[in-house]
């Protein structure tokens, strides 16, 4: 069978808490829900799933870990039918607080070679106002424990600009980050989402000031440490990106199974409904959105300028039939210097990678030149 660059996120939505800050598509943990969902999840998977050979499957949430021995072997049972390439990334999310050595064993039984870990930070009293129920000791054991497993590729979600974070406080984290053995990480700054708790509490941002000096400190101190800056918030040793997230930002094909789910299959969108009871009906997608060839392009654009690398000139002229620039107005932010053109790629200048947003901002403003 002809192998395609498919990736399968599957979505898994229980959490036994909602962390303050978390406006994920979730529910509270509920033991007679839990197996519903995944027999729900086996039939989307085998009305959609046209058994192509997939590169990476990602399961996230929620809290995958939430599960329990059973339920997570339910579903990794369910999983092993899909075909993978000889050299797939299989990762699955997991709160230190519900993971144990059995639980890592089933990983491994099943295949699995990358853990993605949920810290935020290794201050246990901002972990508190998170509402995050895990210890900074936690997460080093867990570590450990996957590492004398043998599952060594690990992700450490973090996040910066917190409640009561401080300057010492990103680089008490970067301390131990710096012991420990990890491949991958991912530094997201917080952002405030309506209806959150730490919203709705009416939590002061920090200045753009401080959170632009943690952020250049986060970078710095990572590129020390021998991590590839690879995309905004994301940095790994050498030959460990995320494959997964780089068939988002590369605009490619995936299948998105669960609730809240999206799949993105040759240009059509497919919206998944947040609705648990819905989604249990079997009533899964909830819209369709058929994208248009300016959509398509504003995607490129978007997602392909959040890796520091940029666009490959040859890539976008193979996959569409057109040169870069009879696409996009590159020229002004060209000429501003923000944007850097090596005669391969085009990317923003590293001096700019904070303000990327406004630079991709200002592109997708102007439009495409022509569809």
């Amino acid at each position: 069978m002809k192998i395609v660059n498919n990736s399968i996120y599957i979505h898994i939505p229980f959490c036994n808490s909602i962390c303050s800050y978390c406006d994920f598509c979730k529910i509270i943990y509920d033991k007679k829900y839990a197996k519903k969902y995944i027999n729900t999840l086996n039939n989307e998977i085998n009305i959609k799933y046209n058994n192509e050979i997939v590169k990476t499957i990602y399961i996230g949430g929620g809290t995958p870990s939430s599960l329990d021995y059973d339920e997570l072997e339910l579903l990794l049972s369910i999983l092993s039918n899909i075909k993978k390439d000889k050299n797939y990334e299989y990762t699955v999310e997991v709160n230190p607080e519900n993971m144990d050595i059995n639980k890592i064993k089933l990983f491994k039984k099943y295949g699995i070679n990358r853990v993605s870990i949920g810290v935020q930070t290794f201050d246990d009293k901002i972990l508190k106002i998170l509402n995050r129920n895990h210890t900074k000791e936690q997460v080093l054991n867990l570590i450990n424990s996957l590492n004398n497993l043998g599952i060594h590729n690990i992700n450490i979600d973090m996040m910066f600009a917190l409640p009561n974070q401080s300057i010492k406080s990103i680089e008490n984290d970067l301390d131990i980050i710096s012991k420990l053995n990890i491949k991958h990480i991912s530094y997201y700054s917080l952002i405030l989402e309506k209806h959150t708790k730490i919203y709705l509490s009416n939590f002061k941002e920090i200045s753009e000031d401080l959170e632009y000096e943690m952020y250049n400190i986060i970078c710095d101190r990572l590129k020390n440490l021998g991590y590839y800056h690879y995309e905004i918030s994301n940095f790994s040793k050498f030959n460990y990106e995320s494959k997964h997230n780089l068939t988002y930002w590369k605009n490619n094909n995936y299948y998105g199974f669960g609730l809240g789910a999206c799949s993105h299959i040759d240009n059509n969108i497919y919206e998944n409904t947040r609705s648990i009871t819905k989604y249990l009906d079997g009533k899964y997608v909830y819209n369709k959105i058929k994208l248009s060839k300016e959509d398509i392009y504003i995607n490129e654009i978007m997602l392909n300028l959040r890796l520091v690398n940029g666009i490959n000139k040859l890539e976008f002229d193979k996959k569409y039939k057109k040169d870069i620039y009879l696409v996009y107005n590159l020229k002004e932010e060209i000429k501003k210097g923000r944007i850097i053109d090596d005669g391969t790629n085009i990317f923003i200048n590293p001096k700019y990678i904070y303000v990327s947003n406004d630079i991709i901002s200002n592109i997708m403003l102007e439009g495409v030149v022509s569809e």
